[in-house]
């Protein structure tokens, strides 16, 4: 909803935001301070001592990270909202096999370093990483004899005879999928994935995740800010009782009994 205001406040609409809750976001709002968030969900008492100031704490309604080099950074860079935000790439990502915890390889030296794959299941992961990175949906000459919309992924890993460890890395860690319901279908979707994965993680090296330093409520409130630039007006802890209709039309919203 804030951006929709954003754009279309940008492109000269007269914009009303109204919104019921004393605070920016809706569902995906960060509750700060901490008392908040035991109101928001109705918890006796108040938060323990142990838990220092109230102030210190964000805490997401829906947690997330952003790809560095997804949809919604394209947006963010295209409306110049960035300049209302402060980001923070994440320092790494790690999995969880066989009882020890490994670092994702986020350069190559690391990649050959990591022992989360044998030497020669590198090079075959290496080849891999390649083919991905070359793919074009749109050039066949990319294709290899893989076509994107038959061809399942269980087909393309065989192709480069990845072994279990690394279909199950490269399934999880890279395309983020949370079951092995990809395996049997057309490799399109998890080829694009793995290559977001990797022209994110391209953009600053760490790792591809990148993450507003005061929580995700900070997109909200830089597209809001945004709106309230180009002349939109935002209003909050305003609840909407009705809205109003004549001949068919919306002429205006009824709210704590003015319109």
């Amino acid at each position: 909803e804030c951006i929709l205001s954003g754009i279309m406040s940008v492109n000269g609409k007269k914009v009303l935001h109204m919104d019921r809750n004393s605070y920016y976001g809706g569902e995906s709002a960060s509750i700060t301070p901490l008392e908040d968030l035991y109101k928001r969900f109705n918890l006796p008492g108040t938060p323990p001592e142990s838990m220092g100031r109230g102030r210190d704490w964000n805490v997401d309604l829906i947690p997330k990270f952003l790809m560095a080099n997804g949809q919604l950074v394209k947006m963010l860079l295209y409306t110049e909202v960035t300049r209302y935000l402060d980001f923070k790439v994440i320092e790494g990502s790690f999995v969880y096999k066989g009882g020890k915890i490994y670092k994702v390889p986020s350069t190559e030296a690391e990649a050959l370093a990591s022992s989360l794959m044998g030497l020669f299941e590198k090079r075959r992961f290496r080849k891999f990483l390649v083919y991905v990175a070359n793919f074009d949906e749109n050039d066949p000459r990319t294709f290899e004899g893989v076509d994107p919309k038959k061809t399942t992924m269980r087909d393309v890993y065989k192709k480069f005879d990845l072994g279990q460890d690394v279909i199950d890395f490269t399934g999880h860690a890279l395309a983020l999928y949370r079951t092995d319901d990809y395996l049997d279908q057309p490799c399109q979707e998890t080829i694009n994935r793995i290559k977001l994965y990797s022209e994110s993680l391209a953009r600053y090296g760490k790792s591809p995740y990148l993450y507003p330093l005061y929580g995700l409520g900070e997109l909200p409130q830089g597209f809001a800010r945004l709106s309230a630039i180009y002349g939109g007006t935002y209003m909050l802890n305003k609840p909407i009782e009705e809205i109003v209709i004549e001949n068919g039309k919306v002429v205006g919203v009824k709210s704590e009994g003015e319109v």
